[in-house]
């Protein structure tokens, strides 16, 4: 599946060749910082469990430094590329990997389930593996997510603040409405932290690789997702307010106000809590007993 290998992409010195002989220039719109050290590659790869009998889906290859290495470790390679002007570096430092290919694209805009379903056919377990603009981070990763597509793992670079954020558990400062979202799909963690030192451009923040493993279930049972998920987001509105100040500018109105606490009690859930005190199980049981009373959410 591979022809003769040069030298690895994602060295300084490799790296700055090939932007010099195509003459590439970054575009800050886009969010692009290349990464230069093989060694974090090997462990982004390593922590999407790869082998040859599965296939990897990758998300803004770049010039390619992340996509070789998932050439030499994953049966397929699909890399979705959005910036014309990367088609031909890729063309060319890619050519040793014949199990790679590349679609030029937005990923927000492009039918994912049919791209699997065409390109990587034949291959049960797929894993999303990439380094994320920093700009389109939480997009893309709902779009996995609420998409139900038939992943394995999702394995990115993304700035360590949002990671914190996606692994956060109840009670913590960095737990929201992204955490109870994430965590709803998937398992979660931090795989690593990464320094801004190295990538080129040098990024003003760390980075950090999240791994999701897609879970088949979702960990708790919602009556109606999109209440659980309207539910979730007005808890977390404001987080300095309690969970029946954020309930009422949120979704419901002041006539409301009586039944909001009656029913907070019945669970035993004090309104008097900030969002962020609640797990999954909590915001899930609110969810459907909201669904299963009289008291539907006025505001949209």
């Amino acid at each position: 599946m591979t022809r003769a290998v040069g030298k690895d992409i994602a060295t300084p010195t490799r790296t700055r060749e090939i932007l010099e002989k195509y003459g590439f220039s970054f575009k800050k719109s886009l969010g692009q910082n290349f990464l230069i050290d093989t060694n974090i590659l090997h462990n982004i790869v390593a922590a999407a469990e790869l082998d040859k009998g599965k296939a990897a889906l990758e998300i803004g290859p770049g010039i390619g430094a992340l996509t070789e290495q998932l050439g030499r470790a994953a049966g397929r390679v699909v890399a979705v590329e959005i910036d014309q002007r990367l088609l031909p570096i890729l063309a060319e430092t890619l050519a040793p990997y014949e199990n790679v290919e590349v679609v030029h694209g937005d990923v927000l805009e492009l039918d994912l389930r049919a791209l699997l379903a065409d390109k990587l056919a034949g291959y049960e377990q797929v894993s999303v593996v990439a380094n994320l603009p920093y700009y389109v981070t939480t997009p893309i990763l709902m779009k996995l997510l609420e998409e139900r597509l038939p992943l394995e793992h999702i394995v990115v670079m993304i700035q360590k603040e949002v990671a914190d954020r996606i692994a956060a558990k109840p009670g913590t400062k960095d737990y929201g409405s992204l955490s109870v979202a994430a965590q709803f799909f998937a398992e979660t963690e931090v795989a690593m932290v990464v320094p801004a030192s190295v990538f080129i451009p040098r990024p003003n923040v760390d980075s950090a690789v999240i791994k999701l493993t897609i879970r088949k279930q979702p960990p708790v049972e919602v009556d109606d997702e999109a209440l659980f998920f309207r539910v979730v987001r007005a808890c977390f509105a404001q987080r300095r307010k309690t969970l029946l100040n954020n309930l009422m500018n949120g979704l419901f109105d002041k006539t409301q106000k009586d039944d909001v606490v009656g029913l907070l009690a019945e669970l035993g859930i004090d309104p008097g809590r900030r969002g962020e005190t609640l797990g999954i199980e909590e915001f899930a049981r609110l969810a459907n007993a909201i669904r299963r009373s009289n008291l539907m959410p006025h505001r949209t």
